[in-house]
């Protein structure tokens, strides 16, 4: 009878990390119209009236403004649909996106 010999290995549990969350930014620019910016923020990050009226403002007083925190790729495409939806209209509204601290 050969001589067997019999090794264990540790169980290995895969880490699961929850995916890196982005900041969906509104930047201030002086020449589109506030409605305009208002019915984006309502259409694409599905803000009520009063909410997006508020984060409106609080981008035109300050220069810009955090609008939601998403998965990186979920702020990436609401933040070009957006922009593109400025775009189309020939205004130059932008959303950009930066990694949460």
């Amino acid at each position: 009878m050969p001589n067997t010999e019999v090794v264990t290995r540790p169980i290995v549990e895969p880490k699961i990390e929850r995916p890196k969350l982005h900041k969906v930014i509104l930047l201030n620019d002086d020449y589109t119209p506030r409605d305009f910016v208002v019915r984006v923020l309502k259409g694409e990050f599905r803000m009520g009236e009063d909410r997006a009226n508020a984060v409106m403002l609080t981008a035109h007083r300050l220069g810009s403004c955090v609008i939601a925190v998403y998965p990186q790729d979920v702020a990436e495409s609401k933040a070009a649909r957006a922009t593109e939806a400025g775009q189309r209209k020939g205004y130059p509204l932008q959303f950009v996106t930066e990694p949460e601290e």
